[in-house]
């Protein structure tokens, strides 16, 4: 089975899209499939982070946006709250990516990008057997065979006007795309959690942070009353353009604080650690799978949804970036055993990261229908 995924990273888009489309990749090519990626080569892209995975990459190169020369404007992209995110209008990102589909021939097109709808994927469909699409949104139509949507409390319904009526579609935390090892270190984390205690904190804003939140939330721990003992752990994606700020900053903190760059034993941070300060991204579904109870940042508002949610479910405390000083002053008595337990458990009960097998089974099964 051939794969060609088509997603994005950038300082504005973050790296969450291929990061999961990477977990996927990684779960079809222990099946035999060979997958490779389109991705277009935004400022703070991580097209060799993928090639470093083993996977080839079709790079494609920034164009004109319509009315700076370019050709005449894409009827869709005007429609799309997030067609800014692309670097191009669907039809020249289609026109740029016919000829690699064409000569790749794939099984699968797995595209994850809320600048991409239904205007593209049929502009590209003589090029590919069977699309499946990565969302979060619900809010655009798609021409696919197969559609995940790993949301917190998203139903099937939402996506009944956007879908062909034949499309299958997987909704819901439990469907979250983690790598394997979250899985297997549940039991570990879980029963860390036993005796809740604060002396590991993690701080983790994704891979790119644009806007510097970790500084933002290492200069509002100043003023909290963390146990003495507390150890801060600090983890950046190796493009984050605040790196060397945080590094100096780190070394001045009152409790002990590394900073950490492109980690791939994420999972075992995660099961080590006893509180996280984190965004509402794709890493929700990590800290879940593993009970670590989390104070959640919305650094976008497409991630306000996710947050809502998960703090309406228990399994996160909400902040605002704008007043973060004073929330975090008054987080629930200063980090208290009870405060810490109940979050756990309610995260705990959101995905178990065992679902992966399912989303492999459902594109594996179709191509081995049609032949």
């Amino acid at each position: 089975m051939k794969a060609v995924f088509r997603a994005d990273a950038s300082l504005q888009i973050g790296t969450g899209h291929v990061m999961r489309c990477v977990t996927l990749a990684d779960a079809l090519a222990a099946h035999g499939a060979d997958c490779q990626f389109i991705c277009r080569a935004h400022e703070g892209n991580v097209i060799e982070f993928i090639r470093s995975k083993g996977y080839g990459v079709h790079a494609l190169p920034n164009v004109p946006a319509p009315g700076a020369g370019s050709t005449a404007p894409d009827p869709a992209t005007s429609e799309l709250t997030h067609s800014h995110w692309l670097g191009a209008t669907q039809a020249q990102d289609a026109e740029l990516c016919a000829p690699i589909l064409a000569a790749q021939s794939p099984d699968w097109l797995i595209v994850d990008h809320y600048a991409l709808d239904a205007f593209w994927e049929r502009a590209l469909a003589p090029h590919y057997r069977r699309l499946m699409v990565i969302d979060d949104l619900a809010d655009r139509p798609h021409a696919c065979d197969l559609l995940l949507d790993q949301t917190f409390g998203r139903e099937a319904t939402d996506y009944h006007p956007f879908v062909p009526a034949a499309c299958r579609l997987l909704c819901g935390s439990q469907y979250a795309l983690l790598r394997p090892e979250f899985a297997a270190l549940r039991p570990y984390s879980l029963q860390r959690r036993a005796q809740p205690t604060l002396r590991e904190l993690l701080i983790t804003m994704g891979g790119v942070d644009k806007d510097n939140a970790t500084g933002q939330v290492l200069q509002a721990l100043r003023s909290c009353r963390l146990p003495a003992d507390c150890r801060i752990t600090v983890v950046m994606g190796a493009t984050a353009p605040w790196l060397d700020e945080i590094r100096k900053e780190a070394q001045d903190m009152p409790w002990p604080t590394r900073v950490l760059v492109g980690v791939s034993d994420m999972a075992q941070l995660m099961a080590d650690s006893d509180l996280a300060i984190g965004a509402a991204g794709a890493t929700s579904w990590e800290r879940c799978c593993l009970g670590l109870p989390t104070i959640m940042l919305v650094l976008a508002e497409n991630q306000r949804k996710i947050a809502e949610e998960l703090c309406e479910a228990g399994a996160a405390h909400l902040i605002e970036v704008s007043t973060l000083n004073n929330q975090l002053l008054i987080v629930p008595d200063n980090w208290e055993p009870l405060f810490l337990g109940a979050m756990s458990a309610a995260a705990a009960a959101i995905t178990d990261g065992s679902r992966v097998a399912q989303v492999i089974n459902a594109l594996i099964c179709r191509v081995r229908h049609a032949n």
